[in-house]
């Protein structure tokens, strides 16, 4: 088959759920023989269409910013919806698998499907319905209505979990037009990888880290409480220390923040890192802390769970990512106040015996998350 993904961030050059979604996936398709397209922003240097990693990537506009005072852009997601027909056009494909955030670019594909009669999937990384009003005020009415507008032409949907699945049946999308292909991980790949420092971080009392967050520095990561958080524990472990990996419009306030409430030298600010350095910091951390909002999916949860490492995370209405935790058996989820992951931080950390049977069941439960039992279930859907 020709299967094409649209989607305007590409990995690697912009790194998250999505991005690397669509890369481990598309790699796998090609070794089954199906030919691979994705069409996004041009992040690279050179020719508009390029062969990466046996992938054709389209870069259908010029790079821009994302994100806008710490909110995805409006105009560059217009941008790219309206260079993108030209684009894809005159391209004839078995399959586009759109991405449905930030939803513009799905009524370009749709056009495009009835054109050209292809057949057009719409992948939910996750469905946002009221929190358009938390995210944008009284404007967060037209996100909401765009939202309800893209579910009613997609006749068939891809859910990145039961949890999105709901809440795309809760907008009104019936169960029969929604497959769930939940994201996953290479078990392979990161059980090669070596912990930061590995010769000191053997034990729960050798880890170089105690905390550790990976993800993109955004209103909606609640960095600002987990930074909080730590300079609570700080009160009981002076050396304790914490690694923030991600970089976005929110570090340098951030960075403000940590000099201000005096545990500067406590925390490490890393940027984006390459996948192998990010999972060694992972593995030589004590506990992932997770505290946003909003995750469709929380694919950073299953990663520090094969890393065998315990997660906190916070009991939020968007936030997916704790159906991925169990409370007091891998993990914990906490109200999101800085006193409650404090304090669950500190269960994990102080008790070795807890401790390890908690990443024990962290392991184990991500077993069932590989990319290849993902990549099954898309091509029984195909």
């Amino acid at each position: 088959m020709r299967i094409a993904f649209v989607y305007d961030a590409v990995y690697p050059w912009v790194k998250g759920g999505a991005e690397k979604r669509i890369y481990e996936l598309g790699t796998r398709l090609l070794l089954k023989g199906h030919e691979v397209h994705l069409f996004g922003i041009k992040w690279w240097e050179g020719p508009d269409v390029i062969e990466h990693e046996g992938m054709f990537l389209h870069g259908v506009c010029k790079a821009r910013e994302l994100y806008v005072e710490g909110r995805r852009s409006i105009t560059a997601a217009l941008i790219f919806s309206m260079k993108l027909f030209p684009h894809i056009n005159h391209e004839k494909f078995d399959l586009i698998d759109v991405s449905v955030f930030p939803y513009f670019s799905c009524f370009t594909v749709k056009l495009v499907s009835v054109l050209n009669k292809g057949h057009a999937v719409y992948t939910w990384h996750e469905v946002w319905g009221d929190y358009w009003y938390e995210y944008m005020g009284k404007a967060g009415f037209f996100g909401k209505t765009i939202e309800k507008a893209v579910s009613k032409i997609s006749e068939d949907n891809i859910a990145v979990s039961e949890w999105t699945k709901q809440r795309l049946k809760d907008l009104g999308v019936h169960e029969e037009k929604i497959t769930v292909v939940p994201n996953g991980i290479d078990l392979k790949e990161i059980s090669k990888i070596k912990a930061e420092d590995s010769d000191k971080s053997h034990g729960i009392d050798e880890k170089h880290y105690d905390v550790i967050f990976v993800g993109r520095l955004i209103k909606d990561k609640n960095v600002d409480v987990l930074l909080r958080s730590i300079s609570l524990l700080k009160i009981d472990h002076p050396d304790i220390s914490c690694c923030i990996v991600g970089d976005g419009p929110e570090k340098v306030g951030l960075m403000d923040l940590s000099n201000e409430i005096g545990i500067f030298k406590n925390v490490k600010f890393a940027g984006f890192e390459d996948y192998s350095s990010l999972i060694g910091k992972v593995k030589a951390s004590k506990v992932f802390v997770l505290p946003s909002s909003r995750e469709g999916f929380g694919m950073v949860v299953i990663e520090a769970f094969a890393c065998g490492i315990p997660v906190v995370t916070v009991k939020e209405k968007y936030n997916a990512a704790q159906g991925l935790v169990g409370d007091g058996v891998d993990g914990f989820v906490v109200a999101l106040e800085d006193s409650e992951i404090a304090q669950a931080v500190g269960k994990i950390i102080k008790d070795n015996k807890s401790y390890k049977s908690m990443s024990k069941a962290a392991f184990e439960k991500s077993q069932d998350y590989d990319w290849n039992r993902a990549l099954f279930k898309l091509e029984k859907y195909l």
